[in-house]
């Protein structure tokens, strides 16, 4: 069945990918990349369908032997955010479908049309009736759902992407009936610059992860924490390409276009608030929604067609500022300075989050020490924050997630409970531990040299 998911959503892929960009407003080269995440992702759990592997161990006793199986945790409840809709839904359906699940999925209520759209392409694929199932709600309703379904007893396991704060609710609900959710939220990811960096190279990655898909991703850039030698050099470098970038229609080849939806627009407005007198902007001819009246350099487009934002690089940026603390969903970037790589380190780690980050330099002394030391779950060298794989682990630490992981083998453990079985042949009772053999040995023994 994931294989004629797969299929199916290959076949469909433009289609899906035009959907996600009319709903959304995300570039629809960027739509496709999203899409074919979906098709890598069946691909990749094909191979690991065969691969849900127990072990066969010894046991210390004779006529013995102990085994342990995978074996699926039941009915699990998806919650889903809306700027990758397709794309994050695949990491929790495919691998718990795979596993032997069942499956509610409750998608944003802003990308519903790409949420039916999908869940048609997975039904369409053969699996039963009742095993995959769609919930259109609020949020309110959806989690007043949860809870009772938590309280009946109709509910195995949890996963949620979205916000830190939604997250925590989520997360004190579960652990009422001793569940542990899988928790993807929020993040203010780090890009480290240090003096010896390819600098075109790191402001191309400052670029793409801190404005691409609007700022709103989870891995989205939140501060660039650049070395003092290059700062000055680094910013104005930044600030330049920014001001260069394409904006506007998501039909047309642009950097970004429009915020998601309203909400994600009202709160943007009131994360420009944070900016103090001791900062200073740049990177667009304004502040702000981008309008007739405040109008941006270059737009591609009518800016009345959507929800557009001025692209904003904050620099100046302290500690003990708010706008170092809180995770802005949107196209805004903070940019820092250090002197010695341990200061960038606390500086990365020093706001709670720990999902993403990144590290440009060409001395591999500071790529190994960052690593170490970041408290991220995901670590991009040369890279920018923005990128995950199929095949490799997504999740984050602290304010950004309960350590669980999507993608890759890894997200098996989410999906699936360990049984251990031993079956005993011997014929009458054994007792571990204490029916054992002691074989003798002479502890006094030492060599004569």
């Amino acid at each position: 069945m994931i294989q004629q998911i797969g299929r199916i959503v290959e076949a469909n892929k433009t289609d899906l990918a035009r959907l996600v960009t009319a709903e959304i407003g995300k570039p629809y080269v960027e739509s496709l990349g999203e899409v074919q995440e979906v098709i890598d992702t069946c691909d990749f759990f094909l191979g690991e369908g065969r691969r849900l592997y127990g072990q066969t161990v010894p046991s210390e006793m004779p006529d013995k032997q102990l085994f342990t199986y995978r074996m699926p945790v039941g009915a699990t409840m998806i919650i889903t955010a809306g700027n990758f809709p397709v794309a994050v839904p695949s990491w929790y359906l495919v691998p718990a479908l795979l596993c032997g699940n069942t499956v509610v999925w409750k998608p944003a209520e802003y990308s519903a049309a790409v949420g039916h759209a999908l869940y048609e392409l997975f039904a369409h694929g053969g699996l039963p009736d009742g095993v995959l199932n769609l919930v259109l709600a609020d949020g309110e309703p959806t989690f007043a759902g949860l809870e009772r379904a938590l309280d009946e007893g109709l509910v195995d396991k949890v996963g949620f992407t979205g916000s830190s704060a939604v997250g925590q609710e989520i997360g004190a609900l579960c652990g009422r009936h001793l569940q542990q959710p899988c928790l993807e939220l929020g993040g203010k990811n780090p890009m480290v610059v240090t003096a010896d960096a390819d600098l075109d190279l790191a402001v191309e990655g400052a670029l793409f992860s801190g404005f691409g898909t609007a700022g709103q991703r989870c891995t989205s850039l939140g501060t660039a924490i650049v070395q003092s030698g290059i700062h000055d050099e680094f910013l104005g470098r930044f600030t330049a390409a920014t001001e260069q970038a394409a904006i506007g229609d998501p039909t047309e080849d642009v950097l970004f276009g429009p915020m998601l939806h309203e909400r994600f627009a009202q709160r943007f407005d009131g994360w420009l608030d944070l900016v103090a007198e001791h900062h200073t902007t740049g990177g667009s001819t304004g502040l702000g929604r981008i309008r007739a009246d405040n109008p941006r350099k270059g737009f591609v487009g009518d800016p009345s067609d959507g929800l557009y934002y001025h692209p904003t690089i904050v620099a100046g940026v302290r500690p003990d500022d708010a706008l170092y603390r809180t995770e802005t969903f949107g196209p805004l970037v903070g940019v820092m300075a250090f002197d010695h790589l341990d200061e960038a380190i606390d500086l990365a780690n020093g706001h709670g989050y720990g999902l993403s980050s990144a590290i440009y330099t060409t001395d591999p002394r500071n790529a190994f020490r960052f690593r170490e030391r970041v408290s991220a779950g995901m670590l991009s060298v040369n890279n920018s924050t923005s990128g995950a794989e199929a095949h490799l682990p997504f999740g984050g630490n602290g304010r950004s997630g309960n350590g669980g992981r999507l993608s890759g083998q890894w997200v098996l453990d989410q999906f699936t409970r360990w049984q251990s079985v031993n079956w005993d042949y011997a014929g009458k009772l054994q007792k571990a531990q204490m029916d054992i053999e002691d074989v003798p040995a002479d502890l006094d023994f030492r060599l004569d040299v």
